[in-house]
């Protein structure tokens, strides 16, 4: 097509874009690459580099076309133009993943033409460049493209190079950081080699404080790659004097990383030096660092929890243990351990029993005031419910350290007295094991030597007024955590009064095994305190609150004490942000804690929470199943009379609350009995199933479906031939057509989730359900065809057997064929491909709100 203009006497010819398209197309794929890679026009040579993968992809079938256009790109990346390099390095890791899926064959195009590219734009003048190469060269390295070899030659020396004192500033800044991000991705070796030098050097660049602070950001994910040696050893010092800078955001990125540079640390460290440091913090002048160090301080404090001995165990009512419930939230410790593991740990208890001088000793003192046969029963009520253990030293104390280590000793000399004035007894190996973790009844009189107790109550008092004094490592580990295990197992019989005496007495020693330094309890329980909401952060309960599990599990279900008084105040906090923390992770207390903490502080507060706002609601809503299965029988059965009270929300538009009710009460069915499902939640469910909102209807089809189930396999059978009658009465008999087609889904539902056997729903269900064919609303029948066609037909029990329900069933199939709606003939005519229940719940007509 050609446009001619005639001007006066000239004639002048107008190309059309037209031509230009005709001429590419005569062009090879190369060709056209070259033609606008040299064009003057900056957009061609951007579009060039935005279609340099389609262009591979045209030329893949021939490797030196390929190797072509990687020699292209080697010299388009030399453009003058910073769009056009950004444009081609946002390319680069496809390019690269291409090569790598398509052309094997050329295992050095990455190496000898891409990464060079990628590793020059490092230190390219634009900074839209070198934050598009930045992100380029992450990329490539979290897809594994570039060789460990490529890595320690081409990437890490010029990294090194750019972090140079010499070095631009912002390009300075920039290394650091993607040198630490890149630490996770390369591994150990390479940066504990390569990077870590420059590291620490950069850590403590006096000129740049720009550069200190990407460092202390990033300290926590470098320590976490090198390990605990390079950790103490290189890493400690530079961290000290970050947390010391002269620049406050320096300091509040410290604050930030603690944990993670904690959890890089072995006990000892993290109790005599990091401690220390974290309390420095913590009175910082800035507020900005003081927030930032309070915000850390409950992760912190859960660092100090044992992993190999936080395993939790719960007690159920008829003494077998129940399912196991772990943390999932960031920055807790709290990990699922089974009975296996509950077992393995009493075993290696038992193991070492004999050899400890103070169990020994304090276990024939014992034995000897119970004039009790070594052959009595042990008593199951009394098992093992949790246990860990942590180090602990002196040194974070300067000059209380020696009288940290006088009070120890004086403790272990009065235990020790106690056990020398005993008469001695020999106890074989099982018989001590028996005697030890099982406590024996009835319980005797027993006279506590005068002494010890003089002794146990100097050493509480010494404990009390030196709340900042941590213990010395003297008392040995395996004393803690027996003290615990006897403790425990003392505690369900603490109304007798000669219980009770035993119990403060092993209280009294265990005094001295506070798991974290008291000094960082106290600031953890001074969270709450209201002026801290003025001086720090106004949000800074809430984070006291999020962190409150982990901190439990750290100090253990024996030191809940420390913390009740703490989580009440929080249950109870104005700010409903506050409650709604506690709310979401109250299950995850309660496995901590125990079945009897439990009942006697958790569940006052769990029912406070199920009458608060819906926003607190949700959160005990989202973990019911989670809680009530830890608690017994008859404290569960108590709240069959509130789960009424979640169908009503403050705003009945919140239909995700309802829908969230579904969900738990299909957990809950395994919980309660056949009677209990029957009177208390089938009114729920068949409430939720007439739900405006077709998603709450949905999973309400499932309940009702699980609820069959459920009913069907207890012995009482009468339960669910009842819940059948009232189906049919309640929806296939109802006036209103979205009532009808409910009880086709819930048909629907029950047979494609084998919930009931096909035999009984031919009896019950199926005559109701083909007596739909008849009704007068389109939607329903419709959705009676796809169900006869797709489900029933599929079951072997019309399959592969003649009856009278099949019949019957194929006779209704001729009918819905003959329909007058083409919806319906269509559906009853033939086998749609794969159209699931869920999508014709999601596409009738009743699905809307």
């Amino acid at each position: 097509v050609v446009k001619i203009l005639i001007l006066q006497s000239d004639v002048i010819i107008i190309p059309s874009a037209l031509d230009f398209v005709s001429q590419d197309e005569m062009l090879t794929p190369l060709g056209r690459l070259d033609k606008y890679a040299a064009s003057e026009n900056i957009f061609n040579r951007q579009m060039v580099a935005r279609s340099l993968l389609d262009t591979l992809k045209e030329v893949s079938d021939d490797e030196r076309d390929c190797i072509a256009v990687l020699e292209r790109i080697s010299r388009l990346a030399d453009d003058s133009e910073p769009t056009v390099r950004a444009e081609l390095m946002e390319q680069v890791p496809h390019i690269a993943m291409f090569c790598q899926e398509n052309r094997p064959s050329i295992p050095y195009a990455f190496s000898k033409y891409l990464l060079p590219i990628v590793v020059r734009y490092l230190a390219d003048q634009n900074n839209q460049v070198r934050k598009t190469s930045q992100a380029a060269l992450l990329v490539l390295l979290e897809q594994e493209l570039i060789e460990r070899y490529d890595v320690e030659t081409k990437v890490c020396p010029v990294l090194i190079d750019l972090t140079a004192p010499d070095s631009n500033d912002d390009v300075k800044t920039e290394a650091v950081a993607i040198m630490c991000k890149m630490a996770s991705m390369v591994g150990k070796d390479i940066t504990e080699r390569l990077v870590l030098p420059r590291f620490c050097e950069m850590c403590c660049d006096c000129r740049m404080f720009h550069v200190r602070k990407v460092c202390a950001a990033n300290f926590g994910d470098i320590c976490s790659v090198v390990g605990q040696q390079a950790t103490e050893e290189m890493l400690l010092p530079r961290f000290f004097q970050l947390c010391s800078d002269n620049v406050w955001g320096v300091r509040k990125a410290c604050a930030e990383c603690f944990m993670a540079v904690s959890c890089a640390t072995s006990q000892e460290v993290r109790r005599t030096k990091l401690s220390t440091l974290f309390i420095n913090l913590i009175s910082d002048p800035s507020r900005w660092v003081r927030q930032a160090a309070f915000q850390s301080l409950g992760p912190f404090i859960s660092t100090f929890a044992n992993p190999s001995s936080s395993g939790q165990y719960f007690k159920e009512e008829d003494g077998k243990n129940p399912e196991g419930c772990g943390s999932a939230q960031e920055n807790r410790t709290t990990e699922d351990v089974t009975r296996e593991d509950e077992l393995n740990r009493t075993e290696d208890l038992s193991s070492h029993v004999d050899n400890d001088h103070f169990a020994t000793k304090l276990e024939n003192a014992l034995e000897d005031q119970n004039t009790v046969s070594n052959n009595s029963q042990r008593e199951s009520d009394f098992q093992t419910e949790s246990s860990f253990h942590c180090t602990l030293s002196s040194e974070s104390c300067g000059e209380m350290a020696d009288e940290n280590e006088r009070s120890s000793h004086c403790c272990t000399a009065g235990l020790r007295e106690a056990g020398l004035n005993s008469q001695e007894t020999s106890l074989s190996e099982q018989e001590l094991y028996n005697s030890f973790h099982f406590w024996r009844t009835p319980l005797p009189e027993i006279d506590i030597d005068f002494e010890l107790q003089q002794t146990s109550e100097i050493i509480l008092d010494r404990e009390f007024q030196e709340l900042t004094m941590p213990v010395s490592p003297n008392i040995p580990m395996a004393t803690r955590k027996e003290l615990e295990e006897m403790i425990e197992n003392l505690e369900p019989h603490i109304d007798d009064p000669d219980v009770k005496g035993i119990v403060k007495m092993l209280k009294h020693f265990y005094v001295f095994c506070d798991v974290v330094p008291q000094a960082l309890l106290d600031q953890y329980l001074s969270m709450t305190d209201p002026s801290r909401a003025q001086t720090v952060d106004t949000e800074i309960a809430k984070h006291c609150a999020y962190s409150l599990p982990g901190v439990a599990l750290t100090l253990g279900r024996q030191n809940w004490h420390c913390l009740k008084d703490t989580y009440e105040t929080l249950a109870s906090d104005m700010q409903w942000k506050v409650r709604r923390t506690l709310a979401f992770s109250i299950h995850e207390l309660a496995v901590i804690l125990g079945d009897q903490l439990t009942a006697g502080d958790l569940v006052p507060v769990f029912n406070g929470f199920l009458k608060d706002l819906d926003e607190v609601r949700i959160g005990v809503l989202k973990h019911l199943h989670d809680f009530l299965k830890l608690l017994h029988l008859d404290k569960r059965r108590e709240y069959l009379y509130q789960l009424q009270e979640f169908l009503v929300t403050d705003n009945s538009r919140n239909w995700r609350f309802r829908a969230e009710l579904a969900e738990q009460l299909i957990l809950l069915l395994d919980l309660y009995s056949a009677r209990d499902i029957y009177d208390y939640l089938r009114p729920i469910a068949f409430s939720l199933c007439a739900d405006k909102v077709s998603s709450v209807r949905w999973i309400s089809y499932k309940l009702v479906s699980e609820m069959v189930k459920k009913l069907y396999m207890a012995s009482t059978s009468t339960f669910v031939v009842d819940l059948m009658n009232e189906l049919v009465e309640k929806f296939c008999r109802c006036r209103k057509w979205s009532g009808r087609q409910t009880f086709v889904f819930i048909c629907q539902t029950i047979s494609e989730d084998d919930c009931l056997p096909m035999d009984q729903f031919a009896v019950h269900l199926l005559p109701h359900l083909l007596h739909l064919a008849s009704d007068r609303v389109p939607n329903v029948r419709v959705l009676l065809a796809k169900t006869l066609k797709q489900t029933l037909l599929e079951k072997e029990y019309f399959l592969n057997s003649a009856n009278s329900h099949q019949e019957a069933v194929e006779q209704t199939i001729m009918v819905l064929q003959m329909d007058d709606d083409s919806d319906v003939k269509y559906f009853a005519s033939i086998h749609p491909a794969s159209t699931k229940i869920a999508d014709d719940a999601m596409s009738t007509a009743s699905s809307t709100y």
